[in-house]
């Protein structure tokens, strides 16, 4: 699955840390979902396009 997690980031002067600690995981899984190396659960899902303020459709595409 293809995510849009590090344009989102970036573009809110986010660290793969500030993130984490955000939405309550760690700054390894936010780089693995980065990368397209790992698939969050739906809870994360949810609390990053809570975050980004854009559709969990919008965030991530199966490909």
């Amino acid at each position: 699955m293809k995510n849009r997690v590090k344009e989102l980031r970036k573009s809110k002067n986010l660290t793969q840390q500030d993130l984490a600690t955000l939405i309550g995981i760690s700054r390894q899984a936010i780089n693995a979902i980065e990368k397209d190396k790992f698939d969050p659960s739906l809870p994360t899902a949810f609390k990053m396009s809570k975050l980004f303020k854009i559709s969990i459709e919008e965030l991530f595409h199966f490909e």
